[in-house]
């Protein structure tokens, strides 16, 4: 009842708590006597007192006193003063007198001082065992510790002191140690070493054990420390107890530089020492070191025990090295050792938590086998890992058996099964073992509380979840940082992130500072979500309480970054996250990769993947198939085998994903020969092709018109243990639609139903564009009215119709169509918008083409280079050019690209106008560009200028026209040499000629003709005289 007591009450001695100080024994007056006690009242207390010491000295004196009216008189003061007059005669008597005393006044508190009296005089007869019997009881009055510390040094003065003195201050370090406060008990060493009282080793070694045992790190390096300023030599035992504090702090270099150390100063280190340092070494992953040192054991006459052997077996079992472990238990018996209880639980642990079930049970037999009967923690281990591995059942069974052996279960092991039913969301298998539990009394612990909060979310019911965390709170449980992480994550998983920030504000009102885990929760949610900015809030909230934001910070906003494809921010935090110090991880790179492949930015995303090889995180299949996926993208189906290649090379296998990724890249190409030796290689290597892959080889078919031999894959999918789904439907029909059967189309849409795959807008669009095709409008708009009803309408399928009915010259059809299609909410899209310009534009329209380009600016839907040109072509055939030349200005001032063909219209549109600066300046960005005008434009252009007498701009535009492959007619290069020939130019007639020759424009038959038209021209004019030799120079250095 004592030590139960003192626990409950442990929280009034640690507020009792003082500051460390110095003793100055002589200094303490302990006692203060009050003087306001008449002489007549301490007249009878000395009478008592007197009375009392007689009676002490007869074997009977319990009769005596209780025949007395002494019982009456007796009081805390009374048995001190009788304790200090016989503290010398029998302390044995002493203890029992002060025992009955104690009852006589009815359990009430005695002088601390006379608990002083019994311990010191106990000590000095060496009964110490009564010693610290006295001493508990003092520690349970709740007395600070500085008092009672004071009190025993007091009576000591006051004894005169003896040689026992500091076995009393180590019994008291003792209890308080054995009775689990540490902090008193660190005090009394401290403040004893102070004043000159120095515990022995073994005391010393015992608090520093404790203080190991119990993670108070900074106490034990305090008395450690104690210890080192009052020359107090360590042992062996102290070493060891240092190496264990050391792992503890996950310091292992510091731990094996004591073991050295020790050495070095003449300790020899024992097994105990080495079985430290073995099990510091294991817990820490350092298994093949342990193992060194094991055999280094035998060179210093050591032998590994049964607990060596142990932690080495359950450090192999935590590296998931079960095999080894076996060998090791092996050893064991060959050495003569019997595994014990430990070394067997920690077996069928390791091979629960790989999935072994029945290696496990086969260790479990054994055990039994051997006479190792299984406690509670064998058992928890068993329910837990079946638990893992799905197999409740299995688990309710181990459940049975240990309560039919007389094993009570704990709360430990009812958490695993809530955990499971939780998973399968058997919520009345729940409660009925919550009801089990409570039955038996036991309350749920923090983890227990966690599992049901973690299932709570897991299904959803996040309100259950929040009372839950109530009832906890209510209950005196302090919930801890991963709790409230798990339901933070719960709240935005189901995107409520008002609930889930208000719940980490509320964590600081129930005095738990949320951690990183509490932050990443919700700042990975919201990147997700794509609230980019409200996660900044959150990771600038994190860094001001102090804390660093880790891989899954950095990894959250740059994976949301690269899904919103804002690569810049994303590289941001990934050169932030390198200048921090922190290793990304394969994910993350995996995610830069990713971003900047579906950007187009194949040297960004292959240096992202070189950036990972170079700081040495090794890719595996995803990081590899997600660059191969981008690579393929993007067309660079060479580069994407090359990386394929390098897979292989690292002995990787790629999956499904890879190769049908590579596959869809060589039917992009029309190379579908290497896409099915592709297929075959991957069926080779044992990987099955999925749907998507069937799906992607049937399309390639059908684009290459093979419609036939894609029958017959698609008819071939059921044998593969696959089933067509909505995709395969319709890529199969829109290829039979674009091949003209439409009858096969429609057969398979009535296939649709019986094979449980509903037709979806993609098959119900291929029809309707088959049937445009087909010239079937009245099919074409039942399908688009079924489609409507249906309530899958799509834009793709009226754009269809309304390219038809446009084509078809049918208008005000198509209007009609388009004014339907807003009428039932579906939204036009620019390709709409296009189709209907073109055609107003080409019905020379342009007033309803414009009214049409207006409207869709209105409702921001950006025109592309297509509806521009449609409309340069309308105003071009209506002579309206300065609105071709506005409208020109108005497209590239919003970025928009200019293609060949509108270069072609604005080129010759200046050249009608005569503006020739800025027909030079078009054809020369034409020309940096790379791309090709008609030979029109040139052959206008170059008659302007010569009729201009432009001639240097003409020999340029010459060299430009000819390397772009173009080709003047002869009728220009006639012109050319006229115009050179009549200025007398024939320096540049002769340079032109060249080039005409060159380019093979002007034919080796008309060569002669030129020359000697240009003679005549010249001649006519009397400019100057030709050299005929200059010109048939050029002309024979042409000749082959």
């Amino acid at each position: 009842m004592g030590l139960t007591f003192a626990l409950r009450n442990r929280h009034v001695l640690a507020k009792a708590k003082r500051k460390h100080h110095v003793f100055d024994p002589k200094s303490l007056n302990f006692c203060t006597f009050s003087h306001s006690q008449s002489q007549t009242s301490t007249k009878q207390n000395e009478d008592t007192v007197n009375e009392i010491s007689a009676m002490l000295k007869q074997m009977n004196w319990q009769c005596l006193i209780e025949s007395s009216d002494i019982p009456k008189k007796l009081n805390p003061e009374v048995v001190r003063s009788v304790l200090l007059q016989n503290k010398v005669s029998n302390p044995k008597r002493l203890l029992h007198f002060f025992d009955w005393s104690t009852s006589q006044m009815g359990g009430g508190p005695q002088n601390l001082y006379s608990f002083s009296i019994l311990a010191v005089s106990l000590c000095n007869l060496r009964l110490y065992a009564h010693a610290s019997g006295v001493l508990e009881r003092m520690v349970m009055t709740q007395k600070p510790v500085l008092e009672i510390l004071d009190s025993i040094l007091r009576c000591r003065v006051d004894c005169g002191g003896s040689n026992c003195d500091v076995m009393v201050i180590e019994i008291l370090v003792d209890v308080y140690r054995k009775m689990g406060f540490l902090n008193e008990a660190v005090t009394v060493f401290l403040e004893a070493k102070n004043g000159g009282f120095l515990p022995r080793l073994l005391c010393c070694n015992s608090l520093l054990k404790d203080l190991v045992k119990c993670n108070g790190m900074e106490l034990f390096w305090k008395v450690y420390d104690g210890m080192l300023e009052a020359k107090i030599s360590p042992d062996v035992y102290t070493y060891s107890n240092v190496i264990n504090a050391l792992f503890k702090v996950r310091n292992v270099e510091g731990a094996k530089r004591v073991l050295f150390e020790m050495e070095e100063k003449g300790c020899r280190p024992n097994v105990v020492t080495y079985n430290v340092v073995i099990g510091g070494l294991c817990r820490s992953g350092a298994v093949d070191e342990a193992f060194e040192l094991k055999k280094s054991m035998a060179g210093k006459g050591l032998f590994p025990d049964k607990y060596t052997y142990s932690t080495l077996v359950d450090g192999l079992c935590r590296q998931k090295r079960l095999e080894e472990a076996k060998l090791v238990l092996e050893e064991m018996f060959n050495v003569g050792l019997r595994p014990d209880l430990f070394t067997y639980t920690a077996l069928v642990n390791g091979f629960m938590k790989e999935g072994k079930v029945e290696e496990a049970l086969r260790i479990k037999d054994e055990m039994v086998a051997h006479g190792i009967k299984l406690n509670l923690v064998t058992y928890n281990v068993l329910v837990s890992g079946f638990c893992k591995v799905g197999d409740v059942d299995k688990a309710r069974t181990i459940l049975k058996e240990m309560i039919a052996i007389g094993i009570t279960p704990d709360t430990q092991t009812f958490t695993p099964l809530i955990d499971r039913y939780y998973q399968e969301k058997k919520l009345v298998q729940v409660y009925d073992l919550l009801l089990e539990m409570k039955k038996r009394k036991l309350e749920p612990t923090i983890s227990t509380y966690g599992v049901i909060i973690n299932g709570l979310c897991r299904c959803g019911d996040l309100q259950r979840a929040n009372s839950v965390l109530e009832q906890m709170i209510a209950g005196g449980l302090k919930p801890n940082a991963v709790l409230y992480s798990t339901l933070i994550k719960g709240h935005v998983q189901e995107s409520r992130f008002d609930e889930a920030i208000w719940i980490l504000k509320g964590m600081r009102e129930n005095g738990v500072l949320p951690d990183a885990f509490c932050y990443n929760s919700l700042i990975i949610g919201l990147c997700k979500a794509k609230r980019m900015e409200d996660a900044k809030t959150f990771i600038v909230k994190m860094i001001e309480r102090g804390l660093k934001p880790n891989e899954y910070t950095y990894g959250a906003f740059i994976n949301g970054y690269c899904k919103a494809g804002e690569m810049q921010l994303a590289d941001r935090y990934f050169r932030e996250m390198l200048d921090c110090g922190i290793v990304p991880n394969d994910v993350i790179y995996t995610a830069l990769i990713d971003g900047h492949c579906k950007e187009g930015n194949i040297t960004e995303a292959f240096s992202a993947f070189r950036c990972m090889l170079e700081r040495g995180v090794i890719p595996d299949v995803q990081s590899y198939s997600v660059l191969i996926h981008g690579l393929c993208k993007n067309g660079k189906t060479q580069e994407a085998m090359e990386v394929f290649s390098e897979l292989l090379d690292k002995s990787l296998v790629p999956d499904v994903f890879t190769y049908s990724s590579l596959i869809s890249s060589f039917c992009k190409q029309g190379d579908l020969d290497r896409a099915f030796k592709v297929h075959e290689e991957m069926c080779q290597k044992g990987i099955t092709p999925n749907i998507v892959t069937y799906n992607t080889l049937i399309n390639g078919l059908c684009k290459l018109g093979a419609i036939e031999r894609a029958r017959e894959l698609f008819d071939g999918i059921s044998g593969k243990g696959l089933a067509p789904n909505g995709v395969t439907y319709a890529t199969i029909i829109d290829g039979y639609c674009k091949s003209g059967n439409l009858m096969e189309a429609f057969r398979l849409l009535d296939d649709m139903p019986s094979k449980g795959v509903p037709p979806d807008c993609f098959i119900y669009s291929a029809l309707v564009n088959g049937c445009c095709k087909a010239g079937d409008m009245e099919k074409a708009l039942s399908l688009s009215h079924e489609m409507v009803q249906k309530g899958f309408a799509s834009t793709s399928s009226f754009n269809a119709l309304i390219d038809s009915f446009c084509k078809s010259g049918k208008l005000v059809e198509a209007n009609q169509l388009f004014e339907y299609m807003i009428d039932k909410d579906v939204t036009p899209d620019h390709v709409t918008y296009t189709i209907l310009i073109d055609s107003y534009c080409k019905a020379g329209l342009v007033k309803e083409a414009e009214q049409h380009f207006l409207e869709m600016q209105k409702k921001n839907i950006m025109p592309n280079i297509v509806t521009y040109t449609s409309l340069f072509c309308g105003y071009n055939n209506m002579g309206k050019r300065n609105k071709m030349f506005a409208l020109f200005e108005e497209m590239v001032a919003r970025g928009i690209e200019p293609n060949e063909m509108t270069y072609g219209l604005i080129g010759d549109a200046y050249c009608k106008e005569g503006d020739l600066m800025k027909t030079l300046k078009l054809v020369d960005d034409v020309l940096v560009k790379g791309m090709i005008l008609d030979s029109e434009i040139y052959d206008a252009l170059i008659d302007s200028l010569c009729k201009k007498e432009n001639f240097s701009e003409v020999l340029k535009l010459l060299d430009g026209a000819g390397e772009q492959g173009l080709t003047l007619n002869l009728p220009t290069c006639r012109a050319l040499i006229r115009g050179f020939s009549k200025v007398g130019n024939m320096d540049n007639a002769a340079k032109a000629l060249e080039s005409m020759i060159r380019f093979g424009w002007v034919p080796a038959s008309n060569i002669s003709g030129l020359i000697n038209e240009g003679q005549s021209v010249a001649n006519s004019e009397k400019s100057v005289n030709i050299s005929k030799q200059e010109i048939s120079g050029v002309a024979c250095q042409a000749e082959p």
